[in-house]
């Protein structure tokens, strides 16, 4: 019991720096809608930012970290302690040399590629393209230090502050969009914001590395590619950088294929992407984030039980928090995009069509939350190449899906990825439970029916109040405040109060984190 509850204050506490690093991301992209809009100029930002994002998914940080704190952990369970760290810093060098040689090659080559991604369309400049490309890639190297940074702090059970960290890169592109881009020409502007990811990329890395002082034998310059421990790492890396190589082609597939739909199309898909992604992070990548050490310690300890226990308990809170998250996100869509997006060069259609993608998206957050769990499970046990068979499975299907709803535009994109997500969870929990035994899925089951008649309750009364209020009120900005916080207080309320009554556990170790703050 002490231990469930040491694990949920320190995914509270990831919870709580993950939500204010969601809010800020929020307001980026809404000041970012009303500076561009949902045009040509933002798709070309989203298609570029796209690209070193995919490299950054297959070679950089959540590669290296899900590779590195398995063996990190093992070294250090088996009371070799010096040579963890000795390790660790070989991995840190390692990766800035190789990922920065990456980047450069990317930035040389990018007019080829580029314009074959978006050959056949003339709706987005791929000159433009290019230009933010070039600007974006040095982030992947960047970004790969700041992972394994971030895996050796949560090994050590480190988890605010690198949360927290993602703060400051938002407030940074924030001051960047309000002090240097607006009343800019479009494409100049979108530039000021790709130079503001990159600055605030750097500031990301910075914030956490105090935390490395005084911590085991230090991070010394070494370079590793002949230590065994490292070689051992680079091959875990390659079905795990293949897997979520894998699962992040597919956005970048969604957003060029939403590019032959329409010149808005990806922008809209993006804006929705954002606003989906907000409960992901505040909820499912916590309570995955926080696991993912106890689970790669139970493997450690071939405790495949205490494996199949934590995922179990982990889905049930995933449940818990992203069902009511989901049925948010649909039922109150449209006065959710209107409020943060509908500003400046944002216009009512691109509400319309942004929401519509958010309600696609929302079908598949449950799944998506637990896919994640899911994978980290299978890298505690130093098996990523289960997720990267399935990933390439996924691939395929996403692919057909996404031509096959195309008509839909970005709301047809989104459910294709919904459907997708929903396979993925499938497949990975069946195949997690024949190598651990069991997840406990009856129990799971009979949980989530609860959650679910909790989750009714609280869409009504989301709705319910919402509604009413806003034909009363209007819709000035105050207003849409006033009638959208109404809505959401009277769901969370409701759900809370359902849960209660049913007696969902997980109520109770929210009102005991409340008692103790």
């Amino acid at each position: 019991m002490a231990e469930h509850r040491r694990l949920a204050v320190s995914t509270a506490a990831f919870g709580a720096a993950t939500a204010l690093s969601r809010v800020a991301g929020l307001v980026r992209e809404s000041v970012a809608a009303a500076v561009f809009g949902a045009g040509p100029a933002m798709s070309a930002f989203n298609v570029a930012f796209n690209l070193p994002n995919l490299v950054r998914s297959i070679v950089a940080d959540n590669a290296i970290s899900g590779a590195f704190v398995p063996v990190f952990l093992e070294l250090r369970e088996g009371g070799r302690e010096r040579e963890a760290w000795r390790v660790a810093g070989m991995v840190l060098w390692t990766t800035a040399v190789f990922l920065g040689a990456v980047s450069a090659v990317f930035m040389l080559t990018a007019p080829l590629y580029v314009h074959l991604l978006l050959y056949g369309q003339d709706s987005v400049s791929a000159d433009l393209v290019v230009t933010l490309t070039r600007i974006l890639f040095p982030i992947v190297a960047i970004l790969g230090m700041t992972g394994v940074v971030t895996g050796i702090l949560n090994s050590e059970r480190i988890f605010g502050v690198p949360a927290f960290a993602p703060v400051a890169w938002n407030l940074v592109i924030i001051l960047a969009l309000l002090l240097f881009a607006r009343g800019k020409p479009l494409d100049e502007g979108v530039e000021v914001y790709a130079w503001g990811v990159l600055v605030a990329t750097v500031v990301q890395f910075l914030i956490p590395l105090p935390l490395l002082r005084g911590r085991g034998t230090g991070l010394a310059w070494r370079l590793g590619f002949g230590n065994p421990e490292v070689r051992r790492i680079l091959r875990l890396m390659i079905p795990v950088s293949i897997g979520l190589g894998l699962i992040n082609i597919n956005l970048t597939l969604d957003t060029v294929i939403a590019i032959q739909h329409s010149g808005s199309a990806a922008a809209d898909l993006n804006f929705a992407f954002r606003l989906f992604m907000l409960p992901q992070g505040l909820f499912s990548v916590a309570v995955s984030t926080v696991l993912f050490p106890e689970l790669a310690r139970r493997a450690a300890q071939r405790d495949l039980g205490g494996v199949g226990r934590i995922v179990s308990d982990g889905s049930r809170t995933i449940i818990f928090l992203l069902l009511p998250a989901a049925a948010i996100s649909i039922v109150l869509a449209q006065p959710l995009v209107r409020l943060l997006f509908q500003h400046g060069e944002f216009s009512a259609s691109a509400t319309d069509a942004v929401s519509l993608a958010l309600m696609a998206f929302s079908l598949g957050l449950v799944a998506n939350g637990l896919s994640l769990l899911l994978t980290r499970a299978f890298f505690s046990l130093q098996r990523p190449d289960v997720p990267t068979r399935v990933a390439a499975v996924n691939l395929v299907l996403n692919a057909v899906l996404d031509v096959a709803l195309l008509g839909y535009g970005a709301a047809g994109i989104a459910l294709s990825t919904s459907i997708v997500t929903a396979f993925n969870a499938t497949v990975l929990a069946i195949a997690l439970r024949s190598r651990v035994g069991s997840l406990h899925g009856r129990e799971v089951r009979r949980h989530t029916v609860r959650i679910a008649v909790a989750t009714l309750y609280c869409a009504v009364a989301a709705f319910g109040v919402w509604w009413p209020l806003d034909q009363l009120l209007g819709r000035s900005f105050p207003a849409q405040v006033v009638t959208l916080g109404a809505g959401l207080a009277a769901g969370g309320f409701a759900y809370l109060a359902a849960a209660r009554m049913m007696a969902i556990p997980e109520v109770a170790v929210l009102r005991s984190l409340l008692r103790r703050g």
